[in-house]
């Protein structure tokens, strides 16, 4: 019995159960994750049927993505594992979204959160009977450096990154790309996801680790080119 938190984006869902068995909830705004994402978990378990001390594993967005998103995200898995000492375990917020928007298709699925500054962070997977399969690694790029190191073309598009830059999706793949909110919840394909090795990173001290950001946040950014170093147990 499972346990998912995706904060990656603006939107944000959490879904608990096994097996067919899965409740999930969403929500949309970045100033709402904050205040109630503990709220989301409680209403999702309640769906659910379950109890959080049910509950054997919790599985987070590892990123990349929105810098504060996934720290709200983070905060709370880390804060219900510490509580509970239940499992934690990331997987790729990227890889959430392809596997989302994949439904029948066996993929390549281009998956590209806006990174603003031009860029996105884009990766490509594949889903051979039903597997997750990492064609082009997480990364930022702009777009058509994403098409260059891809090795076939994409069927699928997905994410805000994607849908910013909607005139380049169609050039590319040919046809439009879908936004975050025309998919299933990401939460949900977390949950599903969790069960690949291949997948998942277990977190061995979740209150120390941290996620895969995709790029240092402005503030920190401004603070390494000020002082010439790097930030003082930064996440890079």
């Amino acid at each position: 019995m499972r346990l998912a938190i995706d904060t990656a984006t603006d939107i944000a869902s959490v879904a608990a159960g096994a097996g067919d068995r899965v409740a999930t909830r969403s929500i949309r705004g970045a100033r709402q994750q904050s205040m109630q994402i503990v709220a989301l978990v409680q209403d999702v378990l309640t769906l659910a049927g379950v109890k959080l001390g049910q509950i054997t594993e919790i599985v987070v967005s590892d990123g990349p993505g929105s810098f504060t998103g996934l720290r709200i995200g983070w905060a709370a898995a880390k804060g219900l594992a510490h509580e509970r000492e239940i499992p934690l375990v990331a997987v790729p917020s990227l890889l959430g979204a392809a596997h989302a928007a994949a439904g029948d298709e066996r993929g390549p699925v281009a998956a590209c959160y806006d990174a603003l500054r031009g860029q996105v962070f884009g990766a490509i997977y594949a889903f051979p009977d039903g597997r997750p399969e990492t064609l082009v690694a997480p990364g930022l790029f702009t777009l058509a450096e994403l098409a260059r190191v891809t090795p076939v073309r994409p069927v699928v598009a997905v994410g805000d990154g994607a849908a910013r830059y909607a005139d380049e999706i169609v050039s590319w793949i040919g046809r439009p790309p879908l936004p975050l909110d025309a998919v299933p919840s990401i939460a949900r394909s977390l949950l599903a996801l969790a069960s690949y090795d291949s997948a998942r990173r277990p977190l061995a001290d979740g209150m120390s680790a941290e996620p895969v950001y995709g790029r240092p946040a402005e503030a920190q950014a401004k603070w390494e080119a000020r002082h010439g170093r790097p930030l003082p147990h930064s996440s890079r």
